[in-house]
């Protein structure tokens, strides 16, 4: 998510909070990926949503894996709080 977030900061998490596009979240990747943290571009009328990473050409996102379902969209990262504090932008 460079350069929204860099590996090891810390951030607040708003869980089971609706996503809405532009929004940075947590989510249970596909595939045994583990969680990731990647921006909430849109949602398809099946609630399932396609994720970017910020990093374009880097990261590991819906390109890949495809659409994520909705169930599996966790939370909203609010604000990074370490090592820098800052609320996080939705993008437009």
């Amino acid at each position: 998510m460079v350069p929204t977030l860099r590996d090891g900061d810390a951030c607040l998490v708003w869980w089971g909070r609706a996503p809405r596009p532009g929004d940075v979240v947590v989510a249970r990747l596909p595939d045994g990926r583990g969680l990731g943290v990647k921006r909430a571009e849109f949602a398809d009328p099946d609630g399932s949503w396609w994720l970017r990473s910020d990093n374009v050409g880097v990261g590991t996102d819906s390109a890949a894996f495809g659409m994520v379902p909705g169930q599996d969209v966790l939370g909203r990262v609010l604000v990074r709080y370490w090592p820098k504090p800052a609320w996080l932008r939705r993008s437009a």
